[in-house]
């Protein structure tokens, strides 16, 4: 018989890339069929908008932290801290007490407002144009033998639009059924998150995030293949593919500590953000000055100038535990088995539940007509028994530097990365 824990498993997977199309939120189609809404009802939450004072700062303070508690000297690193935020989210809607307020102190906000912030990132992208695509959907699945509070179900419903479907998480129909939920979700970029389920895994809720932008102007399309040399921080040199943007205007970005480039999106809301430091500065000394202002400020100075960019293609994948960088940005007591209250998530057993592990893996692509980028959050829960202007700036991205998709708009960062060693 199935030990009546519970092991909440919490997805959350990103993807952007260089292709056409329209923005859409809507269900995904599954094989099985989702219950209904339960009884009952709760204060409706309205979207935040980015000019909200304090929403933005605590999102864009999480988003530094995250990259910045991730990356190791000479090693390549990327997250999503849209994935991890709407992860978060969704789990906090199940804490109580003072495991809740260190949800509320990692993002610098109350956990109505951070609903609200996650509900006008699912909102808010869902309507960009031009070529972009978007589609953000959730479903909670759970053991027939669970019982899940009416709030916390109502929550993820109203607020994050999930779907909720009642399945034994062992039978392999199910992880079929959940594999093909999200293969759909992400137009089969992600086949899959799991092969089973673990005996005491009772239930799952996965949020999908799927993007696919082209820039306002592609690079020049080669004639032929040709290399770079990148040149890592202890000397090493490798040789991935470039490209050139053939000497034009561009959107250029100078601070004291480095220099860089932004290159919008067609939908005239995102961009990709390319930051090289100082000859000489590390990039764990660069980032170590990083935090609620420095994407935006980036934003705010850039000019239009004439700019010779040079830089790698490249295809990167992450992947590791967040436990130890969430645990330093102060998400410590969620983790602790004896003080995590998820009391407000439901019952199995009446088992009191914590966070086991939190999973994070990603993937990224530069190519000249675009990017294409991918992010998995697993929180799975277990139970106890200025540089001066120049007429023409030559800029090679031929050394480590620090990389991300952005908000122009809003000034948040949807995926931030650093590339130590560019194969």
């Amino acid at each position: 018989m199935k030990r009546r824990r519970i092991l909440p498993l919490l997805l959350s997977l990103s993807l952007l890339s260089g292709c056409a199309g329209t923005g859409m939120l809507a269900p995904v189609q599954s094989s099985v069929k989702p219950l209904p809404t339960p009884s009952g009802s709760l204060p409706p939450v309205e979207p935040l908008i980015c000019t909200t004072e304090g929403t933005m700062e605590g999102y864009q303070a999480f988003a530094a932290a995250l990259l910045r508690e991730n990356h190791r000297e000479g090693e390549n690193a990327l997250v999503s801290p849209l994935s991890v935020a709407l992860a978060l989210g969704m789990t906090a809607n199940g804490a109580a007490e003072d495991t809740l307020e260190e949800f509320e102190t990692l993002f610098g906000l109350s956990r109505d407002n951070l609903n609200a912030l996650c509900a006008w990132f699912m909102a808010d992208y869902a309507q960009l144009g031009d070529s972009t695509q978007a589609t953000l959907v959730n479903s909670l699945w759970a053991d027939p033998d669970v019982t899940l509070a009416n709030g916390f179900v109502l929550r993820c419903q109203d607020t994050y639009g999930a779907q909720v479907f009642q399945q034994d998480l062992q039978d392999p129909a199910t992880v079929k059924a959940v594999n093909q939920w999200v293969s759909d979700a992400t137009r089969g970029l992600i086949p899959s998150v799991a092969d089973k389920f673990s005996d005491e895994a009772v239930l799952t809720l996965i949020n999908a995030v799927y993007l696919k932008n082209q820039f306002e102007r592609p690079f020049e399309p080669p004639t032929s293949d040709w290399e770079l040399d990148f040149t890592a921080q202890d000397g090493t040199v490798t040789h991935p593919k470039g490209m050139h943007n053939g000497t034009r205007n561009e959107e250029y970005i100078s601070t004291e500590n480095g220099q860089g480039v932004l290159l919008p999106y067609d939908d005239g809301r995102l961009g990709l953000l390319l930051m090289l430091p100082q000859e000489g500065t590390s990039l764990t000394d660069y980032l170590a000055g990083w935090d609620e202002t420095t994407v935006p400020g980036l934003l705010s100075i850039r000019q239009n100038l004439r700019v010779s960019l040079t830089c790698p293609k490249f295809k990167t994948e992450w992947s590791d535990s967040l436990n130890a960088s969430l645990q330093a940005m102060g998400l410590s007591q969620a983790f602790d088995p004896q003080r995590a209250d998820f009391s407000a998530m439901g019952s199995a057993g009446g088992d009191p539940l914590y966070i086991g592990d939190v999973i994070h893996k990603t993937a990224f692509d530069l190519n000249e007509k675009g990017t294409e980028a991918a992010a998995v959050t697993a929180v799975i829960m277990e139970a106890t028994s200025a540089m001066p202007p120049q007429d023409l700036i030559y800029l090679r991205f031929d050394r480590p530097f620090v990389y991300g998709i952005v908000d122009v708009e809003a000034g948040t960062p949807l995926f931030l990365g650093t590339m130590e060693r560019c194969e």
